[in-house]
């Protein structure tokens, strides 16, 4: 069995992307975490989940942090930093929103979904 943590909309400037422009200019990137972990007997004690403020600062972190050049590496980053500092966690989806892209024509968003398992 799994039980599930969401945090949905941690958001931040960051500088990632191929072209030039968006290295330099910047833009939002929007995160969504789904934590995938077991949370039976957990008797109301801290210690045996996991602190989603910290993986909200994770994503954060690496929004803000050296930028890459893909989405995909970003959200690859984050997957990585949260499992690799909770233990507990089984599995990691990460959405990274760029509402921003360039793209030339009228979209609503562009998203890159990736799920890390243990």
């Amino acid at each position: 069995m799994s039980d599930l943590i969401k945090i949905t909309g941690i958001s931040a400037k960051g500088f990632h992307g191929v072209f030039p422009s968006e290295r330099k200019k910047g833009q939002k990137f929007i995160v969504d975490i789904e934590l995938s972990i077991n949370l039976v007997n957990l008797k109301d004690d801290l210690s045996k989940t996991v602190n989603y403020a910290e993986v909200a600062q994770i994503a954060h972190d690496n929004i803000t942090s050296k930028p890459v050049l893909l989405v995909e590496t970003l959200a690859e980053n984050i997957a990585k930093s949260v499992l690799k500092k909770y233990k507990k966690v089984k599995q990691v989806k990460v959405v990274v929103h760029k509402p921003k892209a360039p793209l030339t024509l009228k979209f609503k968003d562009v998203s890159v979904e990736i799920i890390r398992n243990r």
